[in-house]
């Protein structure tokens, strides 16, 4: 559509924008440029403002509430050495091994913008048909050895990336079965202290099941979300090296997966704490039945109608969380439609290189990965905060349960 045709004040705030991006489109561009540059340059960053203040004040609005409840109602600060906080347990704990993790992720970055330019390099300075000689130590060197360094600085790169992404998955769960043990082991010493409870028969699946993910959570707090968010703007800052409105283009599905992805991911978690807590019924119904003088016809029934709620639980979580997966696949699918698109249409103008295009579609299928990490440490964030709270919880009520039993005996 002709720029007179379109909104003025939205029309020209996009093309003013264009033209401080150093783009300059008029009635001679296609028809689809005008809705892609409107698309990129205004509605994407509006939504993702929006996002941006939502997130904030959702945060802001957490940290208010829990500081209310703190002055209302007083709680315990450790229950059996354990915060009440899970941030706060991982933190105390293992806080000198979170910050060796954190200076080994940060030193992998330099290493992955090396590994994205290089690329780049060879297709434009080497594979090009106008080659420039370049001089190394005082040498000329001819294409076919400039190919061969720039190829084995990028071997040398890949190397280093993969060397300590192996070293930093180590140190992980290294730190992982620490934190674990010794979670078990509290667990395990405030269990031996009250052991008068009815509540004995749920302690192995809360060692297990319920205790385990949190241990693999604590090697995640500080290293996944740096490792991932920093290989995540590394990318995107590579991005906008090349071309300010590909960088643009990049974030434009971005609003929508903040926005449907974690309204989903509350859905499972309620879900989750269904299943928890149809678990431990399902556990103490089976105790129950282990001692011949209390086994009667009718647990038999009521196992039976636990075991199909847990399983209408499961096939509820198996459908919502399918459903995020195909949906963030769908719009991160979306993404390099406009990359060739508008980018293919930037390589036909000249204002950018191929090498830049090829660079920054092999960057974005590196950029999707790290994205989907975040999003997956934000599902186990919620789910670990489940898992802590109910072991808190069954650890709380044995020791109510313990003293009811101590004060009637």
């Amino acid at each position: 559509m002709p720029p007179e045709h379109t909104s003025p004040h939205y029309h020209s705030f996009a093309l003013e924008t264009a033209n401080w991006l150093g783009f300059r489109y008029g009635e001679t561009s296609p028809e689809w440029v005008h809705p892609a540059m409107h698309l990129v340059l205004l509605l994407a960053p509006a939504l993702l403002a929006v996002c941006a203040a939502t997130l904030l004040g959702r945060v802001l609005h957490l940290r208010l509430s829990h500081s209310t409840a703190s002055l209302v109602k007083p709680t315990n600060d450790h229950i059996a050495g354990l915060d009440c906080n899970l941030i706060a347990h991982i933190v105390r704990t293992t806080r000198r091994q979170q910050f060796f993790l954190l200076l080994l992720s940060l030193s992998l970055l330099p290493v992955l913008y090396l590994s994205l330019e290089l690329p780049k390099q060879i297709v434009n300075n080497v594979l090009s048909k106008s080659h420039t000689p370049l001089s190394l130590l005082g040498y000329d060197l001819t294409a076919t050895q400039h190919l061969a360094v720039l190829s084995g600085v990028f071997l040398l790169a890949i190397t280093l990336n993969g060397v300590g992404k192996y070293l930093l998955n180590v140190l992980k769960g290294r730190l992982a079965e620490r934190c674990l043990r010794r979670l078990r082991l509290l667990i395990y010493r405030h269990w031996r202290k009250h052991t008068w409870g009815t509540r004995k028969s749920e302690l192995p699946q809360v060692l297990g099941q319920e205790a385990e993910p949190i241990g693999g959570f604590s090697a995640d707090l500080v290293a996944l979300p740096v490792t991932q968010g920093g290989t995540l703007i590394t990318i995107l800052l590579f991005m906008f090296m090349q071309d300010p409105i590909l960088g643009a283009a990049a974030l434009t599905i971005l609003p929508l997966q903040l926005f449907l992805l974690p309204f989903l991911q509350r859905i499972v978690n309620r879900l989750s704490r269904e299943r928890i807590q149809e678990m431990r019924n399902l556990a103490r119904g089976l105790t129950g039945q282990l001692n011949p003088s209390q086994d009667r016809p009718g647990e038999v029934l009521a196992t039976a109608a636990s075991l199909r709620q847990l399983e209408h639980i499961r096939r509820r979580i198996h459908r919502v969380k399918f459903f995020t997966k195909a949906l963030n696949n769908f719009l991160t699918a979306l993404t390099p439609f406009l990359f060739y698109s508008l980018g293919g249409y930037f390589v036909l103008e000249e204002r950018i290189t191929l090498g830049a295009l090829i660079a920054v579609l092999a960057a974005h299928k590196d950029f999707s990965a790290p994205l989907k990490e975040l999003f997956r440490f934000y599902q186990q964030l919620e789910d670990t905060k489940i898992r802590y709270k109910e072991v808190l919880r069954f650890l709380m009520e044995q020791e109510e349960e313990d003293k009811k039993t101590s004060a009637n005996g």
